[in-house]
């Protein structure tokens, strides 16, 4: 198998293996899309310059691709007035008689119990840049209401389309990490299938000075860890780590314990 094609299928086992962040609506009221059939093979080119939404993007469409009761009626639909971008329209699909209209995402969240006060607002990006409070927002104040805008309406009655008739509904991916000294957190609201690994700062690090050390690509964050990778030890890891410390960015990392344990987890530089 082409290594190309390898790293595509890595990613998408990960993608498909991510629980949603919650269940059916509990969160805002956002109606979580449920897709059962989980097609594992995939065989599609994908370009590697996109960035990781648009990349996973292309996951979805092909996993919907593979339902017998789902066909997609349009993709990335951009609405625009006076040559001015609005937003973008996810996807809006007809899944048996209902038409959905689809808003896809798939974030990496560190679960940061210093930061507000519930367990929504505890979830922040790893570089401390966005926050899962933030991004529901933005669902439920812009992405979503664009649908009932008039330039929607006029680009929906191409497709034989009214807003009165299409549901909304996102399909929410995530993985969460808490921190390194409550691997065992539980979740009241969120989906604690989602806890991907933990993290921990520079000062905890001595713990892990017996650890192999692999720091993946971006588009990697998505795979499960594996054995067959190049290891750092902990002094090239370290070396590796300051470097990002100086640019205030968090690397998702796989660790090796000396039993053979796979770890997913951030550094963060914060």
């Amino acid at each position: 198998m082409h290594q190309k094609t390898k790293d595509i299928q890595k990613r998408y086992d990960g993608f498909l293996q991510t629980p949603s962040l919650w269940k059916t609506n509990t969160v805002l009221d956002l109606q979580q899309f449920e897709i059962y059939k989980k097609s594992s093979k995939i065989n599609i080119d994908i370009d590697e310059k996109l960035r990781l939404g648009k990349y996973i993007e292309r996951f979805v469409s092909y996993q919907l691709k593979q339902e017998s009761d789902v066909s997609i009626l349009c993709e990335n639909v951009q609405i625009q007035q006076n040559n001015r971008t609005l937003g973008e329209l996810d996807c809006i699909i007809k899944k048996g008689k209902k038409i959905v209209h689809l808003e896809i995402i798939y974030k990496f969240y560190i679960y940061d119990e210093n930061v507000g006060t519930t367990e929504i607002e505890h979830c922040i990006g790893p570089n401390r840049k966005d926050s899962l409070i933030e991004k529901l927002n933005k669902l439920k104040q812009k992405q979503l209401p664009l649908l009932y805008s008039k330039e929607c309406e006029v680009y929906l009655k191409n497709f034989q389309l009214s807003s009165i008739d299409i549901i909304q509904q996102v399909y929410f991916k995530a993985q969460l990490f808490v921190p390194y000294h409550q691997k065992n957190k539980n979740l009241s609201i969120l989906n604690a299938n989602c806890i991907a690994g933990f993290y921990c700062n520079e000062s905890e690090m001595e713990k892990f000075t017996n650890y192999k050390f692999y720091i993946p690509v971006k588009k990697d964050w998505l795979v499960i860890p594996n054995t067959n990778v190049n290891w750092l030890n902990y002094h090239q890891f370290k070396e590796k780590f300051d470097g990002y410390l100086s640019r205030k960015f968090s690397p998702l990392c796989w660790l090796k314990n000396s039993n053979g344990e796979l770890i997913k987890m951030f550094f963060v530089w914060w």
